[in-house]
């Protein structure tokens, strides 16, 4: 079910709560890879975009290992991300769209954060990495706005790309405070990311 909040990459959430600045010491504490609780609700422009692209969001995983992380990986992930951060434009769903929030492959070259993030995993995909460790995430930043990245999982930690940045780095070098990201076991669902304030990541939907 999603939710009746959207997330927006340039607008303050819309919640009354305690804008927390990201702890690097409770980051650091979860280790390379982000732990996850229970599901969540799927972001209504996730919810949208899988009305219109059924078969992204209905991949089932049973067996969803991380991904091996090699040098080659590395650089491709990090090819992919410089690449789609090149190639498209920064422009709000509401200039680009008509919407106040809409996710979407940004074709048309324009797009924001979500856009970019999505264009990264649907990239990763045909170039055979495991859908399982390509997972969109919300996150907040430092300044208490809402943001979208994609994560890849491997087993040497979680990786973040973000059109914010070309650096491929580990989630706990960004900064952010993790929200929610899609499971990786259910490409339709998503689960809460337990990264030091649980009561933080329940109440935000």
């Amino acid at each position: 079910m999603a939710s009746s909040t959207g997330w927006h990459c340039a607008a303050r959430l819309a919640i009354a709560l305690t804008v927390f600045a990201s702890v690097p010491g409770l980051a650091s504490a979860a280790g390379l890879s982000m732990m996850v609780g229970g599901p969540t609700s799927q972001p209504v422009g996730h919810y949208d975009f899988c009305k219109i692209h059924p078969a992204e969001c209905s991949v089932r995983s049973p067996n969803n290992t991380p991904e091996h992380m090699t040098g080659r990986l590395l650089r491709e992930i990090t090819a992919v991300d410089a690449s789609v951060n090149t190639r498209v434009k920064p422009m709000s769903d509401m200039d680009n769209y008509g919407k106040e929030e809409w996710w979407a492959y940004p074709d048309n070259g324009f797009g924001d954060c979500e856009d970019y993030a999505l264009e990264k995993q649907r990239e990763l995909m045909r170039d055979g990495v495991a859908v399982s460790n390509l997972l969109m995430t919300v996150v907040r930043k430092p300044d208490g706005e809402g943001h979208a990245v994609l994560t890849v999982r491997t087993d040497k930690g979680d990786f973040i790309l973000d059109n914010l940045s070309d650096k491929v780095r580990l989630w706990s070098e960004t900064g952010y405070r993790y929200l929610k990201r899609q499971a990786s076991d259910n490409s339709g669902h998503w689960v809460s990311i337990l990264s030091g304030d649980e009561t933080l990541v329940s109440s935000v939907k």
